[in-house]
């Protein structure tokens, strides 16, 4: 079963998704140039939003040896020791690489040439097995901690976005039989403009508060923007989700359905974040279907030929093509199992013309009711699982 996200979001002048060169992310679709927001990108500003920090388990990092150094107060020899055993588990310490400003070789050395994806419940055990295990070698500690690694997956954030993890084959000895891989329960599709979108240019100074004879800008630069209405995609398979939980016992279904509602809240609440400080574009969705189906289907088609102004505006038009898409594919190939509906006080309609019936089972004016509405959907109540989370030592 699958639990399908679209969603029409009207962002005013922003960039909030840079390119290497600082400028907004593009991409052509249909022919023309769109804005576009990267699934990396809107899957990180989920993960670490407000709305989802009661889920977030997994910790991704590079200095896992200096994290559980800490934990043992910090101790050099400990660090120093810690550093060898993920030497032997195969994180490679990044000791080639030169010390940034204020930071001493040893500190350079306890990052891994890698990411290592890995949850803080499982980094817990670790710090307490080098506690306890003085008396183990680096080889068995190595073998301990590659296996806490490989097991300690049964965290919401993990869950969804799945890890790839791939530690050095220097180490295959100490991974034998041991599977790093998650599969992934969620699917994120970049974020596109339902229109042409083309990025400006702003030209800016910067006045110098207390002027001298040289009067006039004391700096001045450029920087890229872009005002665009995007089409969002998000698709969830329960059942992978609640395969990947399975691990937290009788909670998981329960566990699950809170995830669900959690990034439902998450993905509708959130935006990336970045130069914010200079745009404020905090503008929240002004449509979301959520759709119950077995085979995933994305509604990007619906904007192959671009929308353009008319009598309606940027988003009733997009809202417009959404549903007039989405109808052709309820007649092709068949309407998924449940479909609901949400506009804020219903400002906008799920309909292919204005005296057209709603295409949604249920339209909603809030997202409570929404987001109550889906985890009903699954068999839960939304004010019952929303107290089920994490243990302290994953949250």
């Amino acid at each position: 079963m699958l639990i399908q996200i679209h969603a029409i979001q009207n962002h005013s002048p922003a960039n909030l998704n840079r390119d290497d060169l600082g400028a907004p992310k593009t991409c052509y679709f249909g022919g023309v140039l769109r804005s576009r927001i990267s699934s990396q990108c809107l899957k990180r500003s989920i993960r670490l939003s407000p709305e989802f920090a009661g889920l977030l388990g997994g910790i991704r990092t590079r200095q896992l040896a200096k994290l559980i150094a800490v934990g043992l107060e910090d101790d050099p020899k400990a660090r120093k020791r810690a550093e060898d055993v993920l030497k032997a588990c195969g994180f490679l310490p990044k000791k080639a690489a030169k010390a940034t400003e204020g930071e001493d070789e040893a500190t350079s050395a306890d990052k891994s040439k890698a990411l290592v994806y890995t949850t803080r419940s499982a980094v817990d055990a670790m710090t307490r097995l080098f506690r306890e295990g003085a008396n183990l070698t680096v080889d068995e500690l190595a073998r301990r901690f590659a296996e806490m690694i490989a097991s300690d997956i049964a965290v919401p954030d993990m869950a969804l976005s799945g890890r790839m993890l791939e530690p050095d084959k220097s180490a295959k000895d100490t991974w034998k039989g041991l599977d790093t891989t998650v599969e992934a329960a969620l699917q994120v599709a970049h974020a596109i403009s339902t229109h042409e979108a083309k990025p400006e240019v702003d030209y800016y100074v910067a006045a110098d508060d207390i002027p001298g004879e040289d009067a006039g800008a004391g700096f001045l630069d450029e920087a890229m923007y872009a005002a665009a209405c995007f089409y969002k995609y998000l698709s969830i398979d329960w059942d992978q989700l609640c395969t990947n939980l399975a691990k937290t016992g009788e909670k998981a279904p329960r566990l699950a359905a809170h995830t669900v509602g959690a990034l439902l809240n998450a993905a509708a609440l959130t935006t990336p974040s970045g130069k914010q400080n200079s745009y404020a574009a905090h503008n929240p969705p002004d449509g979301i279907i959520i759709e119950i189906r077995d085979t995933p289907i994305s509604y990007a088609n619906a904007f192959a030929k671009p929308v353009e102004i008319g009598p309606r505006d940027i988003t009733s038009q997009s809202i417009t093509q959404l549903a007039s898409y989405a109808h052709d594919l309820d007649v092709g190939f068949g309407r998924p199992t449940m479909r609901l509906w949400f506009s804020p006080n219903l400002r906008y309609r799920l309909a292919v013309g204005d005296d057209e019936p709603s295409l949604a089972d249920q339209d909603y004016r809030s997202l409570d009711e929404l987001v109550q509405a889906l985890v009903a959907a699954l068999g839960f109540d939304w004010k019952d699982v929303a107290e089920v989370g994490l243990a302290p030592s994953e949250a």
